[in-house]
């Protein structure tokens, strides 16, 4: 994993809708669970990987693929594939609730009670985008509990109850209401003051407060959600700061997560850049992974940085922002001079059109998926080789590559991989591993004395 996803909050908050649910459920199993897609917890190396003169890196990928019990397989790849359809269902459903507030003309509704409030337009801003947060929240409750609750508990993904789930949604909410709040009025404030060059300034403005999100996220977003706290078993952070400091990071700590309160999914991930770049596994890795599988995976993470990931993914981000602002700006322009008096919209300026512009936005990030997995998947591919040569551990690597698969599909058709995969799948992984193993037999080969 890369930091796009903390680098990306502050523009996310504005161009995605946030749900609640008010359901009661039953309980899920606890953190010490097991997930019902569960891989072997330990896995040998199969006898056509070992190392031998008739080593072939297919057969080996094949014999690791072949010690993933049929059910597990099954359910995971259910699991991934039923991901596809969510994808569009959360596109399709975004839509129409833009629509609806466009239309029933809620959105200007909000604008009018704003501007009741008070006279101070960054302050009318706030209100109505919480307002507009408050409602989105609730009227996104229905596919947000199923997707985000009732679906992962099915496939034993989830370890929360639903009071600590629905908790972590307010939490969401609170946090969209201070970051997204800073956002538009930052946003509307360059629309109104530069009507002719907004779109330029605006994904200027846009870029820069991702970037300091994601600088400030590890230290003051995560802890709101999860417990971060320094690695002190010398077994597991020796040989990882050995790694980093014979690839040339400066790496004084590792951090330990504890995913395990919200999910069994096994992880590890590089956040922030600059004096907050953190490396971290969470828990559940730690508690179910050899160490010869933990040190390719942080080894892969210390890719990123070693390979300039992170500032690569924001010249990536810079160019997807300015792109994005360009044609928002002309289908701002189509679509008012078309339906904006209908929508009692005075205006590009005028706040009660956040919803024609987050429908605007979706409809450009669902058609770029393809694009934006393509490039992430890239980079994780450049990642995991890093890892693999760092490490030198092929077999831990193709080991937790099946662990991964609990929640992707190991064995995708190669269209299916380029539109939904925003990493290598499974196979791709572990037959990387053993083709590095291939040409490096002599590493595990003994070497006889003369």
């Amino acid at each position: 994993m890369n930091i796009r996803k903390a680098s990306c909050i502050g523009l996310l908050v504005l161009i995605s809708s946030l749900t609640i649910s008010t359901a009661q459920a039953k309980q899920g199993p606890g953190p010490g669970a097991q997930p019902a897609t569960a891989m072997p917890s330990v896995l040998s190396v199969p006898p056509a990987a070992q190392p031998s003169a008739n080593f072939n890196a297919d057969a080996a990928t094949d014999a690791y693929l072949a010690q993933i019990p049929a059910d597990a397989s099954a359910k995971s790849d259910a699991y991934f594939e039923g991901g596809y359809w969510l994808i569009l269902w959360d596109f399709l459903y975004g839509a129409v609730v833009c629509l609806l507030l466009l239309n029933l003309r809620w959105s200007a509704g909000m604008r009018n009670l704003a501007e009741r409030i008070t006279r101070f337009k960054p302050l009318q801003t706030l209100i109505y985008w919480a307002e507009y947060l408050v409602v989105t929240f609730i009227l996104g409750f229905p596919l947000a509990v199923y997707e985000g609750y009732f679906r992962e508990h099915k496939y034993g993904l989830a370890t929360q109850t639903f009071g600590p789930w629905m908790g972590d949604q307010f939490k969401d909410l609170l946090v969209g209401i201070v970051l997204g709040g800073i956002l538009v009025m930052l946003l509307f404030g360059v629309v109104r003051r530069l009507p002719r060059t907004w779109h330029i300034w605006a994904a200027l403005v846009a870029f820069i407060f991702a970037m300091f999100t994601a600088l400030i996220a590890p230290v003051f977003i995560f802890p709101i959600f999860n417990k971060i706290t320094p690695l002190n078993d010398p077994k597991i952070t020796q040989p990882i700061l050995s790694m980093a400091h014979a690839n040339g990071i400066p790496a004084k700590d590792v951090y330990e997560i504890d995913a395990s309160r919200q999910s069994t999914r096994m992880s590890a991930n590089v956040s922030g850049f600059g004096s907050t770049m953190r490396i971290t596994l969470n828990d559940n890795l730690l508690r179910r992974a050899s160490p010869e599988e933990i040190q390719p995976v942080m080894g892969h993470e210390m890719g990123h940085y070693v390979l300039h990931h992170i500032y690569k993914d924001m010249l990536f981000i810079l160019v997807v922002i300015v792109v994005g602002f360009s044609l928002l700006r002309w289908s701002l322009d189509w679509s008012l001079k078309r339906w904006g008096e209908k929508w009692q919209i005075r205006g590009v300026g005028d706040i009660a059109v956040l919803p024609l512009v987050l429908l605007i936005l979706s409809i450009f990030g669902f058609v770029f998926t393809p694009i934006q997995n393509t490039q992430t998947r890239t980079n994780e591919h450049e990642a995991d080789m890093y890892g693999i040569n760092a490490s030198r551990q092929p077999d831990g690597f193709a080991q937790a590559a099946i662990h991964l698969g609990e929640y992707r599909k190991m064995s995708p058709g190669p269209v299916e991989e380029w539109i939904f995969f925003d990493h290598p799948s499974g196979r791709h992984r572990i037959h990387d591993a053993m083709q590095w193993k291939a040409e490096n037999l002599k590493l595990f080969t003994p070497q006889s004395n003369p």
